[in-house]
């Protein structure tokens, strides 16, 4: 794209104005999360990119927290770069308060402490099982062969899927999340919901005891949910868990493969387990939603105009020095609570965000234990990618198997 294809529209300053391709920031290849830290260093706090249909980039914590959390002039309708009419909603993701917590009521139970203690037990035994099963052969392609699977496993068990489905709901859980096109992405969430759609029925008809069941026999301020609803939760709970915790787990592998001083601390000081969680996750934010602008108004000299996008990268956050001191340093003993925005600010924050430091846990207590010391394979390099989520998608590493 030159400058002369740029549109701009008219109320926007120059200097507000600044070239940025989210699916290929600068210096992505070798650490994603830096690459959009950048920004911090080369653009205004809060800026407009022509690329992608044209939007609002914020980049600094606190307006990031304020845009989360104020839904009425920042609405959580439309959260995705660019505008995509008649891509399938989601629910309660596309909802402003009160509604939003409405329907976010119907799916919180299955992630209360006690029915994370049952999650975590299953989490638990499926890493054993695939670390038992890659230690003897010292190397592994992670991403394929663990991080998918663990935190996939277990959102299908709780859905009350089959285990045989997994690799053809990830291939759309990827097109749904980092493909750039509309028609691509409305395809893979239309194949989704056509998935959907066999097992709604199987479960309106003979309800069982897992959150798919839950929701279809649902009531909705007095109503039955309608079919729509049923189809518009399902479709976010599926989506959320065949993603994110992936790339999450990814990410702090890439890391502790980098760096033996923070995996032998953590081996030796168990302790420190429930703040190297939150560091690491700190360091390693995945989303980069959007809000959609409701009307009119200045926001710090910013002149935003109804029906904009305000893109919320949460890894800057965590990322702000203005909110973080040293915050490119990963430091297990940093003082609790850790400041990020990983899972979100306000009612909007991820249901299952619980769930997701749950499953991190277990993997760093399992993999620890049992593959301490480990790299990334030589001749190799991880594959990262930016869009509307941070991801890693390759990651080999090599150990020396214990005889």
């Amino acid at each position: 794209m030159t400058q002369a294809d740029w549109h701009v529209p008219s109320h926007v300053p120059p200097e507000l104005i600044f070239d940025f391709d989210f699916f290929e920031p600068e210096g992505v290849e070798e650490d994603v999360q830096l690459a959009w830290r950048r920004l911090h260093d080369v653009a205004p706090d809060i800026f407009w990119t022509p690329r992608n249909g044209g939007h609002w980039v914020a980049t600094r914590g606190e307006d990031i927290k304020t845009m989360q959390t104020d839904h009425e002039r920042f609405s959580h309708r439309e959260h995705v770069i660019p505008h995509q009419p008649g891509t399938y909603p989601m629910l309660p993701l596309n909802l402003d308060p009160p509604q939003h917590a409405t329907f976010r009521s119907l799916i919180a139970p299955a992630f209360m402490p006690r029915a994370l203690t049952a999650l975590e037990d299953k989490a638990r035994s499926v890493a054993i099982d695939l670390i038992d099963d890659l230690a003897p052969r010292g190397e592994c392609e992670f991403i394929e062969q663990f991080a998918r699977v663990l935190p996939v496993t277990v959102i299908l068990d709780l859905l009350g899927l089959p285990q045989e489905d997994r690799t053809r709901l990830i291939a759309l859980a990827e097109s749904v999340v980092r493909t750039p096109g509309v028609e691509r992405r409305i395809d893979a969430q239309a194949a989704m919901n056509a998935y959907l759609a066999g097992w709604i029925d199987k479960r309106l008809a003979e309800p069982g005891d897992d959150l798919i069941s839950h929701v279809v026999h649902a009531e909705v301020e007095g109503r039955p949910i309608t079919t729509e609803e049923m189809f518009s939760v399902c479709h976010l709970l599926l989506l959320g868990g065949l993603d994110t915790v992936a790339s999450m787990l990814g990410f702090i592998c890439k890391f502790l493969a980098e760096h033996a001083e923070h995996r032998h601390q953590l081996v030796q000081e168990p302790t420190l387990m429930r703040n190297a969680i939150e560091e690491l996750i700190r360091r390693h934010g995945i989303p980069n939603t959007a809000r959609l602008i409701t009307h009119d108004f200045e926001y710090k000299g910013v002149p935003f105009k109804k029906d904009e996008l305000v893109q919320l990268p949460n890894s800057l956050f965590g990322l702000d020095d203005r909110v973080v001191s040293d915050p490119t340093c990963v430091d297990f003993r940093r003082p609790f609570p850790i400041p990020h925005a990983a899972f979100g600010n306000g009612p909007h924050t991820c249901v299952g965000a619980m769930l997701a430091r749950r499953e991190i846990k277990v993997f760093l207590e399992e993999w620890l234990s049992r593959i301490p010391d480990f790299t990334i394979k030589p001749g190799t390099k991880p594959v990262l990618v930016s869009g509307r989520t941070n991801s890693i998608i390759e990651l080999h590493l090599v150990w020396k198997p214990k005889l």
